[in-house]
């Protein structure tokens, strides 16, 4: 028991030097930050790695401290990865139309909805965009421990191989506008989905102009 206690004591301390908690203006919530989350979890998935590999009480206490300090570098720093690359995203968008979601500890989204970017049935990169993409693609290139895959959506209009292709054009158009602008290819994937997973309902103008939309995860390496 005192051992735990010690363990937890070291584990929010490594946390110290970092705000703890922010403010999620899309849910108005205070939600601790991934740098938090993510030195806890390590520390708990390091300890108890550790603690299963020694051969004694003393060893496996042991054993359990340095793969806590270990699990909670390597949590903490991820979190702390995407905490930074989120908040630089969010302040580059700003009125961009373009919305930043925070998926989990270490992935965002980038949505690029309303067919933003696209004329109508066009899969041809409109000139509009092309200053929003630059900043994503400065942004990016400052966090090179990331990848992204670009995701084309279409609404229910017109017939399921019209769109699938519409889908994967748009965002191959996306991932070869960022490559030009210095991401390297091999950080970067496109997908089509067509009109497989809409957002919103098909049934209204609002919803299919929802759906139509192309979208960058950002994720680990």
């Amino acid at each position: 028991m005192k051992f735990l206690s010690y363990l937890l004591i070291g584990t929010f301390a490594l946390t110290g030097c970092q705000a703890t908690q922010r403010h999620n203006v899309t849910t108005g919530q205070t939600e601790t930050n991934s740098a938090t989350k993510g030195v806890i979890l390590g520390a708990l998935a390091g300890a108890a790695a550790g603690a299963v590999t020694g051969n004694d009480s003393k060893d496996r206490q042991r054993r359990a401290l340095y793969g806590a300090l270990g699990g909670a570098a390597v949590g903490g720093g991820v979190g702390y990865y995407f905490d930074k690359q989120e908040a630089e995203l969010r302040n580059t968008l700003v009125n961009s139309g373009v919305q930043v979601q925070r998926l989990d500890e270490n992935q965002l989204l980038l949505i690029m909805e309303n067919g933003i970017g696209f004329q109508s049935g066009s899969f041809a990169l409109d000139s509009s965009i092309h200053q929003t993409l630059n900043g994503v693609a400065a942004v990016i290139a400052r966090y090179p421990e990331t990848k992204l895959v670009v995701n084309g959506h279409t609404d229910s209009s017109g017939n399921d191989t019209t769109n699938q292709v519409l889908s994967e054009q748009r965002a191959m158009q996306v991932e070869s506008y960022l490559v030009g602008q210095s991401i390297k290819s091999g950080r970067i994937d496109a997908k089509g989905y067509g009109e497989r997973h809409p957002i919103c309902d098909n049934a209204t103008i609002q919803g299919r102009a929802c759906n139509r939309r192309v979208e960058i995860q950002i994720l680990p390496m």
